[in-house]
């Protein structure tokens, strides 16, 4: 975990300085109008902004420096275009410009290919919503941004969840000390369990120790929902046969089942 790490990208993690609020307005407006040393100010009071925004993506395999440079790029960008006059904290502003940028790396360096036309559309509503929270202090809904894209709803989600990073099964997700509580730990399939693949494979054992004439008797009343009047039309049989040898078809199944 980072919170252990003392050094990353050759900064001392344990001696980042901080900046107050009054502070951060006032170096932000100089380092809007070109002051080189106010920008240093900024992105040296801002580092554990950027630390406290990386831990999110740790553990998907990505070397903890390289999100920590590309979390700068993301800290520049936002104080190149933070709006001093709307009132709102930096962090506000500069915490999603941050997550965006280390998404968008994460996009780009994915195994995984987006066309390009989605990839444009997830580009358009992300500068979309930058735009947004720069305007006002909550985050837009994904209703509000494709209102404003004039784009369908759907399209909107669809784009970005096409571009999201994906999350290993083995990624933590909680941890009170012992071993950590794992994505895969949450996941449940409730349809292709164990209990229901030995089922299958029991029952296919017992179907396939019934004569021919049952296992057709069975097919044609339970896999292409013929009557029994019908199946005994079919098979050359009277309806009282066919009732018979179903029954006792199900009966062997059973039984086969149980056993095993």
């Amino acid at each position: 975990m980072i919170q252990g790490k003392v050094e990353i990208c050759g900064v001392n993690t344990s001696k980042l300085k901080t900046l107050k609020n009054d502070e951060m307005m006032q170096l932000i407006k100089q380092a809007q109008a070109g002051d080189d040393a106010a920008r240093q100010r900024l992105i040296e009071g801002n580092l554990k902004l950027v630390l406290s925004v990386i831990q999110k993506f740790v553990g998907r395999g990505e070397n903890p420096d390289d999100l920590f440079q590309v979390g700068c790029i993301g800290l520049l960008k936002a104080i190149e275009n933070f709006d001093t006059s709307l009132g709102l904290r930096f962090s506000t502003y500069g915490c999603p410009m941050i997550a965006g940028e280390i998404r968008r790396y994460l996009r780009d360096n994915s195994t995984i290919r987006v066309s390009r036309s989605v990839r444009d559309t997830a580009y358009k509503v992300m500068q979309c919503k930058e735009q947004m929270m720069a305007e006002r202090p909550c985050e837009p809904t994904m209703e509000e941004i494709a209102k404003r894209l004039e784009l369908p709803r759907s399209e909107v989600v669809a784009a970005m969840d096409a571009i999201a990073a994906p999350v290993s099964l083995y990624e933590p997700v909680y941890s009170d000390g012992g071993d950590p509580l794992t994505v895969m730990d949450q996941v449940r399939d409730s349809k292709n369990t164990d209990e229901h693949w030995l089922e299958r494979i029991a029952l296919r054992d017992a179907i396939s120790d019934l004569g021919e004439r049952e296992r057709r008797i069975l097919a044609l009343r339970f896999f292409e929902g013929k009557t029994q009047m019908e199946v005994a039309t079919e098979v050359g049989i009277s309806q009282a046969q066919v009732s018979r040898l179903e029954k006792n078809a199900l009966q062997s199944i059973r039984k086969s089942i149980c056993v095993n």
